[in-house]
């Protein structure tokens, strides 16, 4: 049995020792109540039936057994040794049981500390009818041996309900939860985690873009894809592959393969494809689940234009190289969760920050400039100028503010979308400036991931800004391209543009460089004919179909 073979591997040197010594010094007590060397026979007899409960000490059944063979051998020889220390005059009134019975409290003890009482209590009761059965057996009817009898049942009662207690006693008190040091603790092993750890090995995109890679030498496919969970019981696009993009099912709740690997946690075969449009005609499907641990982080989904391409040796050889590629999605998704959320803290801490602190005494400056204004003398109008300008000056830095703190506080909507969130902050600049802002979207009902939105929209951001800010522009051009993996946001002026077009020029096109990189994206400057700049980041490869989707291409207000 399985429990018998993996016993001896688990005996704990302290209980070994506990037993040793207690049949060694019931064996010492027998010899000396009796003087008889037979009677050493029910020791030896004892530490047979020792055995099962001790080595298999795990096993449902023997172990049990194991301790009911314990207890009846026990109240067995307490008879037979206080009969011969009877007849031997050395201890009389059948008080020689004294030398056995202490180790009753062993089986007792090994059942109580497991949590065991109901086996405790059937203990008792055999042990209880056993003493009876053994004094009948060897003519030990003196009150002495009942005596001894009834206080070691007393006490293997007392062991046996009390031992909850001695449990809680003895186990160590569970520490205090202490979530801040829990979470140091964690976040400085992610740090030496990520610092080993070489370029890239934490980006969802290339981990992914890196697994299809391996599949491909595997398994046929036209078509392939990486999908990952995100909010609201969606997925969203990693990394896909093939000569078309492909829109593929990206809801858990329709009848696809794509629903049922992420239920079940099993490979998923079909005939037809996991796109929601396909031309028709002869196609293989095989969605892998990518699980890490018990749950399931991601899909892979392979289709070819040939039927019955996935037999289960494929699927097999397919699995071979999804396992270990599940550990590594995973450790990336966590990083990106964490990075995102340390993120979004801090631009909330800061713009609480400036909320509370700076912007609130700017305002206070305002209405001290005010009072000023109105308690000024009669003809000091070069004062009342240099006021009126001050003034000027601290509404315009508060307006700045404002605008900063809506920008620090805009995320993409878990509902709303790329372009929903670019849009809404486009059109509240928009306005402070008077600018006339024209929208052009085209976004594909599959999403990005999270992080990658909030990357997009922040660059989305910048470029706004700048062209608010520097440009001097009348209009503001803001398109948004969404087909997951791609993606392209295009922002465009007609102000005066500027001479130096490296990313490296000014700080916040560094900014958004750095922040294209992060995604693996691309940032390009370039000059917009007559006047003006067009700043773009490009994610991925543009789509290569023909299918047109809903676009939205409206001025401001309309």
């Amino acid at each position: 049995m399985p429990a018998l073979a993996s016993g001896p591997a688990r005996i704990r040197p302290a209980e070994a020792a506990a037993r040793a010594v207690m049949l060694v010094l019931v064996a010492a007590l027998t010899y000396a109540f009796t003087g008889s060397t037979a009677q050493l026979g029910w020791i030896a007899l004892l530490a047979v039936a020792a055995a099962p409960s001790f080595l298999a000490r795990g096993h449902a059944v023997l172990a049990p057994l194991g301790r009911i063979g314990e207890v009846v051998v026990t109240c067995m020889a307490a008879g037979s040794v206080a009969a011969t220390a009877d007849a031997a005059d050395r201890v009389t009134n059948g008080f020689g049981a004294e030398a056995v019975l202490p180790y009753l409290a062993v089986p007792l003890l090994t059942a109580a500390l497991r949590s065991r009482q109901a086996e405790g209590v059937a203990l008792l009761a055999v042990a209880a009818v056993t003493m009876a059965v053994s004094g009948f057996t060897f003519a030990t009817l003196d009150q002495g041996y009942y005596a001894v009898c009834v206080q070691w049942l007393v006490q293997g009662a007392i062991i046996t309900f009390a031992a909850e207690t001695m449990r809680q006693l003895l186990q160590p008190p569970d520490p205090t939860p202490q979530p801040y040091a829990e979470a140091t603790r964690l976040l400085t092993q992610l740090r030496s985690v990520a610092r080993s750890l070489p370029g890239a090995t934490l980006d969802p995109g290339g981990i992914s873009e890196h697994l299809l890679e391996e599949l491909r030498v595997v398994a046929p496919g036209h078509r392939a894809a990486v999908l990952s969970a995100s909010g609201g019981g969606r997925l969203v696009v990693l990394a896909q592959t093939g000569a078309e993009r492909v829109d593929w099912e990206t809801t858990l709740d329709a009848d696809s393969g794509i629903a049922d690997a992420w239920a079940t946690q099993q490979p998923q075969t079909a005939s037809r494809s996991q796109a929601r449009s396909h031309p028709g005609g002869d196609v293989s499907s095989l969605v892998v689940p990518l699980v890490a641990g018990v749950r399931t982080i991601g899909l892979v989904i392979l289709e070819t234009d040939d039927s019955g391409a996935y037999p289960s040796s494929v699927v097999q050889a397919v699995t071979e190289v999804t396992g270990p590629a599940s550990l590594r999605l995973e450790a990336a998704l966590l990083f990106d969760d964490v990075r995102s959320l340390a993120t979004n803290e801090e631009r909330q801490r800061l713009a609480r920050e400036i909320h509370d602190g700076v912007a609130q005494e700017l305002v206070m400056v305002g209405y001290g400039i005010d009072n000023a204004q109105a308690t000024l003398p009669e003809g000091a109008e070069e004062t009342a100028e240099e006021l009126r300008t001050l003034r000027a000056e601290v509404t315009r830095v508060i307006t700045e503010l404002r605008l900063s703190l809506f920008e620090l506080r805009s995320e993409v909507d878990r509902n709303g979308g790329l372009a929903a969130a670019i849009a809404e902050y486009a059109r509240t600049l928009g306005t402070s400036a008077g600018l006339r802002v024209h929208f052009t979207f085209d976004e594909s009902t599959a999403r990005l991931p999270a992080a990658t939105e909030a990357e997009l929209l922040r660059i989305a951001q910048e470029a706004i800004t700048n062209a608010r800010k520097h440009a001097g522009a009348s209009n503001l051009w803001v398109t948004c391209t969404v087909d997951p993996p791609y993606a392209e946001i295009e922002v465009s002026d007609d102000g005066k543009g500027f001479a130096d077009t490296r990313p490296d020029g000014r700080y916040g096109l560094t900014i958004m460089a750095e922040r294209a990189e992060r995604i693996r994206g691309r940032l390009k400057i370039t000059p917009r004919h007559p006047s003006g700049t067009t700043v773009a980041v490009v994610l991925g490869t543009p789509p290569r179909r023909d299918s047109v989707r809903d676009s939205v291409s409206a001025p401001e207000g309309e």
